[in-house]
């Protein structure tokens, strides 16, 4: 399953910016989220949310100031991104699993990298200062 994601740019520091990430119709995903990753360094979790309770869970760099939302009528899920500084510049990926769990995970579950399967293409976020 391909994830479709889309909306960065180049924005001043300051400013704002909405992503969008889109699964195809008729897919399921039982939790969605946003990780991005800066030249040189490793991928790092931004924010994420269960599909089933709305549940959304955030990396501390971007709490207050980074909104993770969905529409699950269109299977879109979204992230505002308000108030950016040049360290939030990075390629922007969104992820996806179907995987439906026999308990209620917590935050670090929703963190990492192996918890999703699928995966979209990045979406440059430039930040100048």
């Amino acid at each position: 399953v391909q994830l479709q994601a889309s909306g960065g740019g180049l924005v001043q520091a300051g400013g704002s910016l909405t992503l969008s990430c889109a699964a195809p119709e008729r897919t399921f995903n039982a939790r969605m989220g946003w990780f991005r990753q800066a030249p040189g360094k490793e991928r790092e979790f931004v924010a994420a949310l269960s599909w089933r309770n709305g549940r959304t869970y955030y990396a501390d760099s971007v709490k207050g100031r980074f909104t993770i939302s969905r529409d699950g009528g269109k299977n879109l899920m979204y992230l505002q991104m308000n108030s950016l500084k040049p360290e939030d510049t990075a390629a922007y990926y969104c992820a996806g699993d179907p995987k439906t769990l026999g308990y209620v995970p917590d935050s670090t579950y929703y963190a990492k990298s192996a918890s999703y399967n699928y995966w979209g293409q990045g979406t440059q976020v430039t930040v100048s200062s």
